[in-house]
């Protein structure tokens, strides 16, 4: 356990980590795209491990999926083979002609964008690449929620599973720096098999709802809802039918804009 992006590197290990055998993920993006409308077309960007990628093309859409990782778009095409993988960092990307109706960002990694000209920069490729009128679709961790508490639980989050014969623990503390809007997480490995700790370091962005829509409508982007769920990793979890509970206070944000022309 040397590697510094052990879940980045290990994709397998990272869906044993975070398991998703009802696809709420991919089934809440598909129901969200209907909802709004949108063509076939569709770019997963920081598709990870490609799961939700080939759930929507297994519905019937068009599907690119990109990664900034090797490791996941080599695992993306070996276990969720359909859509095409192709490498590119969310935060500047150009796909040459290819045109979408849908750019989908989920499980936080918007937040990778941790300053202003990322955030532009995102939304611009976006812009690039997405036909009149189309859709972006994210879900990531929520400013308001995080900014707005006095202090974290002072207690680490602590999980164990095992994969692959062996059993992992992963430690993880969250930390706010409020001036920077940045949620800072440590996250310490260690297994059953005589590996020596590993502890990985990162941060994100921390979006307040109101913040994120005045940078999506100084991009040409129109709002059309932006809400905390029920999605695909809140408590309790997105059900099909189930409708956006029209508050921005809960831990995760969901955010649905569409292409304004000119």
């Amino acid at each position: 356990m040397d590697d510094a992006n052990l879940l980045t590197d290990n994709p397998a290990l990272y869906e044993a980590r975070f398991p998703d055998p009802e696809r709420l993920a991919g089934r809440w993006t598909e129901e969200t795209l209907t909802r709004y409308g949108a063509g076939p077309r569709v770019l997963d960007i920081g598709c990870g491990t490609g799961r939700d990628a080939a759930h929507l093309q297994r519905a019937g859409r068009t599907v690119t999926g990109a990664d900034l990782s090797d490791a996941m778009l080599r695992y993306a095409s070996r276990e969720h083979p359909g859509p095409e993988y192709l490498h590119a960092d969310l935060r500047e990307f150009d796909l040459g002609a290819r045109t979408f109706d849908a750019v989908v960002c989920l499980d936080s990694a918007l937040l990778y964008c941790r300053a202003g000209a990322e955030t532009e920069s995102f939304l611009a490729s976006c812009r690039r690449c997405l036909a009149p009128g189309g859709l972006l679709v994210a879900e990531m961790r929520n400013g308001a929620y995080f900014l707005g508490r006095a202090a974290l639980p002072a207690a680490p989050a602590v999980h164990t599973f095992t994969h692959r014969g062996v059993v992992h623990r992963s430690v993880t503390r969250l930390r706010v720096e409020p001036a920077a809007r940045l949620l800072h997480r440590s996250r310490t490995w260690t297994t059953d098999d005589g590996s020596p700790p590993l502890e990985q370091r990162s941060a994100w962005h921390l979006f307040l709802p109101g913040e994120l829509h005045a940078v999506l409508l100084a991009n040409r982007f129109e709002v059309l809802a932006l809400h905390d769920g029920p999605g695909p990793r809140t408590e309790p979890p997105w059900r099909e039918g189930d409708l956006p509970a029209g508050s921005t206070d809960a831990d995760r944000l969901h955010v649905i804009a569409r292409l304004r022309d000119g």
